[in-house]
């Protein structure tokens, strides 16, 4: 999954809550390597961590990464600031550390937030620069501000205004974990969780960047490192009860996670219900993640139909919610058998645009309107027949 934030939030389901956001697991790196060939346009990496005997997740639940921010990130805040980061500051538990292990492990420096300029603006009221990008009717001044850059812009743009390194705890949000979609079973992989990571890099602003999380596994977490993690259930996106009935997953990039660990478990554990996968990305020699296995599921028939999107691998471009379109009357017919239907992935595109293509299936598969549709799939959604994982 992309990276993510969250808040605590108790766990619904049985699992141990041992080890939480605040009192991590220090997990072992076991497995980092990348998924995405030679040329491809991104850096997907599949990543496996070490788990305590007793810690259990259930596919469809999330690992919980506290990343740190980048060295070089740090070292070029504490320029822009002025300080040497040797200086002590109390963190958000009143507990004493150096200002260079707070930029690093407690203070979210990374994508700029508008609730620093504002924070930062209180300290120096009379500043014209900050002062323009305060208020309700500033904030879209505030957001252009903001996009794409990060804290050390800000300090570079405006120095000096930061007096004491406490201040920073008032300016900065807290470095918070990011949550990725387990891609594994525990019925297959006793004593580890694995996830598939996108690693975010960009420039902007005349700078390189990262994303926090995704940088740091793709940078700085080789096998037989140490990193903090948590399990947190999701009740929300779960297999059905119901062994026998079908499954469709719809899971393009990285939303293909939690599927690789629902196809998992149903051969692990010998579920005997039909499995239809989406996969989508950019190019299949370079981007089919996870190909050999699929591939020999379902040869080996623990995946019923596999169809696969590659939108640059032809003129026009095709994604999953095209071969959706392509095999509606067989999709209907396996939604009329009760199969249940999970997306996961980019909630801001293909989200939206998989379930216009589901109610168009629907309708079509039903002689209806799409009126009718929408009320069809409302049906599901209370059986909890249509679940999303979207981010």
């Amino acid at each position: 999954m992309t990276e993510t934030e969250t808040l605590d939030t108790p766990s619904a389901s049985g699992h141990a809550t041992k080890y939480t956001r605040n009192n991590p697991y220090f997990s072992t790196v076991t497995y980092n390597e990348l998924l995405t060939g030679e040329g491809s346009e991104k850096e997907t990496r599949h990543v496996e961590l070490s788990l305590e005997e007793g810690m259990t997740y259930t596919p469809g639940d999330a690992v919980g990464i506290l990343p740190e921010n980048r060295p070089e990130a740090v070292a070029e805040t504490l320029t822009a600031l002025g300080f040497k980061g040797d200086e002590r500051v109390l963190d958000h538990y009143k507990v004493e550390i150096s200002l260079e292990e707070a930029l690093r492990t407690r203070l979210q420096i990374g994508k700029l937030a508008r609730g620093s300029v504002t924070q930062l603006a209180k300290l120096a009221p009379e500043l014209e620069g900050l002062k323009v990008m305060v208020g309700p009717e500033n904030k879209a001044r505030a957001e252009e501000y903001c996009w794409g850059r990060e804290f050390v812009d800000l300090a570079t743009d405006f120095p000096g205004v930061v007096k004491e390194p406490q201040q920073l705890f008032n300016i900065l949000s807290r470095l918070t974990p990011r949550m990725y979609s387990i891609a594994s079973s525990q019925a297959m992989h006793k004593d580890n969780v694995q996830t598939t990571v996108r690693v975010v890099r960009y420039e902007s602003h005349g700078r390189d960047r990262q994303g926090v999380a995704s940088g740091h596994l793709g940078d700085r977490a080789n096998t037989g490192v140490l990193m903090p993690i948590f399990l947190h259930a999701n009740n929300n996106f779960r297999l059905p009860e119901d062994t026998s009935a079908p499954v469709i997953m719809i899971g393009p990039g990285t939303g293909i996670a939690p599927f690789r660990a629902f196809l998992e478990e149903r051969q692990a554990t010998g579920q005997p219900g039909d499995n239809w996968l989406f996969f989508g990305e950019q190019r299949e020699k370079m981007d089919f993640l996870y190909r050999e296995q699929f591939l020999g599921m379902h040869k080996d028939g623990v995946l019923t139909r596999l169809d696969t999107a590659f939108s640059r691998d032809q003129h026009a471009k095709i994604y999953v919610q095209d071969r959706m379109q392509e095999r509606a009357a067989e999709l209907f017919e396996w939604l009329e058998r009760g199969a249940y239907f999970y997306v996961c992935g980019d909630a801001t595109r293909m989200a939206k645009d998989v379930e216009l293509a589901l109610l168009d299936v629907i309708a079509k598969g039903s002689n209806g309107t799409l009126e009718h549709a929408a009320e069809y799939l409302a049906t599901m959604k209370k059986q909890k027949r249509y679940q999303r994982d979207v981010y």
